[in-house]
């Protein structure tokens, strides 16, 4: 009998919890506040970008690694991220960052590029 019971029990707990991602928690992120490069830009494009748009990267030509470098490209860095996978222009080059990330590109621009 105990063993059916700490069956029944395992059971139920199994199956009760939730198990989401740090992805899926923060892609459901509600923006409300004022988008600022510091605040929530930087980390995006640190993850994402710098690794080809650095002065030692790929995409060497054009930079990423400060807020004008950023801010002066924000028409086509919003173009080349929205783009359709498959599409050999989007960025990032074999990823994609989350609409949630995208929102936050296009936020900023509506926000005023705000740095801080």
């Amino acid at each position: 009998m105990k063993k059916i019971i700490y069956l029944l029990g395992t059971i139920l707990f199994m199956t009760s919890c939730e198990s989401r991602t740090y992805d899926e928690i923060s892609n459901n992120e509600t923006i409300t506040d004022i988008v600022t490069y510091n605040k929530n830009i930087k980390t995006i494009v640190d993850a994402n970008c710098v690794v080809c748009h650095s002065p030692t990267g790929s995409a060497s030509f054009q930079p990423f690694t400060n807020y004008n470098q950023v801010k002066n490209n924000i028409d086509n860095i919003i173009n080349r991220i929205q783009r359709p996978n498959g599409d050999p222009q989007k960025m990032p080059q074999g990823g994609s960052l989350s609409a949630n990330q995208v929102d936050f590109f296009i936020k900023w621009k509506t926000d005023g590029l705000n740095e801080n």
